[in-house]
This record gives C-alpha cells, structure tokens and sequence, in this order.
C-alpha cells in the first residue's frame, strides 16, 4: 500500500511520466487490483506507445481477467525486455498463415511448464500443412517425444534438422489466434507416459490414498518468493487419514522433508525422477498430486491427472482469477490464497477437501 502512495504522489507531481504510472500498474497487479493495474497500464501506452515494461505487463493483466486475444498480443513485446534472451537463427520467424509442407522448428523458451503447456498447439500446425520438430532442455526431451504433431525432439545445443521456419512455443497462441477459453481446449490429454520409463512406487495399503506432493519451485524465478510454500504449511496434510504422501519436490527444497517432524512419514520418490519422462510416470501411478504453481502442474494437467494446484494471491496469467477451475487444464483444482503470504488456511482447505476425498 505504501507503494501505491508513493506513485499516486509522485504522479500528481509529473502525470505524464510513463515510468511512474507502468510502475503503479506493477503494484496494484501484486496487491490484486487487476482492473486498476490496466488503467494505469492503459494511461502508460497513451503517453508512449513504445513502454515496454508497461505493454508486457499488461499483457499479464490482460490474461489474467481472460483476455486472451488483447493479452498474447500484447505479450510479443517480451523480446524488447533484458529478462527475455530470443534466439537467432539464419530461418526466418513463422508470422501464421498456411505451411504447406514446411517444417517448423519450435524451441523452447523459459520454464519447462511453459514449453509442457504450449506444446498442445503442434497438431494446429500439422493442421496447416505443417511439419514439426522441437528443441527443448534435456529433462523435456523424452516427455516432448510423446505430445502429438511432434516428428522429432532435440536437445538444446545439439544438432539440428532441416527446417524453414523456427517459432518460440510462447508465440503459438498469438500466431495461431487464441482468443478464447474453447481456443486452449484440447480433446484430452496431450502428453503420454512412455513405456520405457518405469517407476517404483510402494505399497500404501489397500483402500489408501497414494498422494504426491511438492512444495517448491526453481528458485531462481523472479516470483518463487510467492508461489513456493514453507513445508511446515502442508502439516495438515499428514494428519489426514487413509492417505500416503510421496515427495515429489527436487531440487535443494528437498531437504525441508528433514526439517519437519512428520517428513519421516512421507515416501520420497525425487531421487527416481531423472527426468520429466519419468515423473510423467509416477503421476500417472499416484492418485492425485498436490503441487504449487511449477512444471508439475503443468505435467499433471497436459497427461489428464488429477492434481490440486496451491496459487499465491496474485497468480500468474495463466491460472485466471476468482476461479477453482482450468481451461488449460480440466483435471486441475486450484486453490488460492485469500490473502497474501497466508498458506496456512490453504493447507487447512487442501487438507480438508482431502479427507473428503479419501473417506468416499
């Protein structure tokens, strides 16, 4: 709040200042003011047209309320900001329109959950006469291999095929003109566990719920400090009868399971997920996941799994506003916090919705 004061009377000083306004847009999106984010997005573009902190942020504004068409638009300003590396190649850059036998190229950029979410759009390609290879970071390859439209997959840094044209997977909704929630449907899941990943996973019991977790995300993103959960949040979690947790949190956010005095109780399965092949299996033998916002989601959902996302006051685009639901993802359930920083009525609510669950 002391932020949004501090703009509001630095603008009454200098109300064209383009700067001072994107920079109020920013807070009041944090504190959950969409609607008052786009107004002062909006008075940023009329004053220069060209602010591309101010367009690229609106452009999250603009998704998150639904706005697909206006917000995918609006995203293809993310190449003009520092935080957006684009690739270059000597092809050039698909624009839409048919393909008529050319291959497309599409690489990933960002996050792993951003390439497992986008990658649906391949068989629209194939639609429009296209071919298509991907380019991905190793952990996604063999999982990539599975999604539909897809030739061939290809480590990033590795040779590549002949291809025509390359696109940025985060470019496929803006080319291929998403405009609304029935234009990200897909016909069922999209993604498929491979015969040639295999999992151990042990016995819970007869009747007992074999429930997956994970707490944390890369802690290198720029909004980690808000979607990552402390472990002691989820306590409740493990006091529910007739369910057994499994880990399925990697990365150094591992280690909290020693921090708790209930982690002794829960299987650890990350040191078997060498790959996103291979978690796509273990999902696929859990009876549900329980996951913040990170590519575990992303994977739960694109393979038709049944998963409950836990999402900060102020989500990212993709998980809409007000809403418990996914287009992206109809096998998801999401549970937001009612209010900032607060995860403990989102593990009382999770924890409750679970004994539900496990007592039908």
């Amino acid at each position: 709040r002391a932020a949004v004061e501090f703009y509001e009377r630095a603008l009454a000083a200098d109300p064209d200042n383009a700067d001072y306004l994107a920079n109020l847009g920013g807070v009041r999106q944090a504190l959950g003011d969409v609607e008052g984010a786009l107004v002062a997005f909006d008075r940023a573009l009329m004053i220069d047209p060209a602010h591309a902190d101010a367009r690229f942020n609106r452009a999250l504004a603009r998704l998150l309320t639904g706005d697909f068409k206006g917000g995918f638009a609006d995203y293809e300003v993310r190449w003009r900001l520092p935080e957006f590396g684009s690739r270059r190649f000597p092809e050039i850059q698909w624009q839409g329109g048919a393909l008529d036998g050319l291959t497309v190229l599409l690489h990933s950029e960002q996050g792993y959950g951003d390439t497992i979410q986008m990658i649906r759009f391949a068989p629209r390609l194939v639609q429009q006469g296209g071919r298509v290879v991907v380019e991905t970071h190793a952990p996604l390859t063999r999982l990539i291999e599975t999604a539909a439209g897809v030739e061939s997959v290809h480590v990033r840094g590795a040779p590549l095929p002949h291809f025509d044209l390359h696109l940025p997977v985060m470019s496929l909704p803006f080319l291929l003109r998403v405009a609304q929630e029935q234009d990200v449907a897909t016909a069922g899941p999209y993604l498929r566990v491979r015969a040639d990943a295999p999992v151990s996973i042990p016995a819970a019991g007869k009747g007992v719920l074999r429930v997956g977790i994970a707490w944390a995300g890369r802690p290198t993103h720029k909004y980690d400090h808000a979607r990552s959960v402390p472990l002691s949040a989820l306590a409740p979690l493990a006091q529910v009868p007739g369910v057994r947790l499994f880990s399925l949190q990697v990365g150094e956010r591992a280690a909290d399971l020693a921090q708790v005095p209930w982690g002794g109780s829960v299987g650890d399965l990350a040191p078997q997920l060498a790959d996103f092949a291979v978690t796509a299996s273990t999902v696929a033998a859990l009876d549900l996941v329980i996951s913040v916002d990170t590519a575990l989601a992303h994977l739960a959902g694109a393979l038709g799994r049944p998963a409950w996302v836990l999402l900060p006051f102020a989500p990212d685009w993709r998980w809409l506003l007000g809403r418990d639901e996914s287009p992206w993802y109809p096998s998801l359930r999401l549970f937001r916090q009612t209010k900032a920083g607060d995860w403990s009525d989102v593990g009382k609510r999770v924890a409750s919705a679970l004994a539900a669950r496990a007592s039908a």
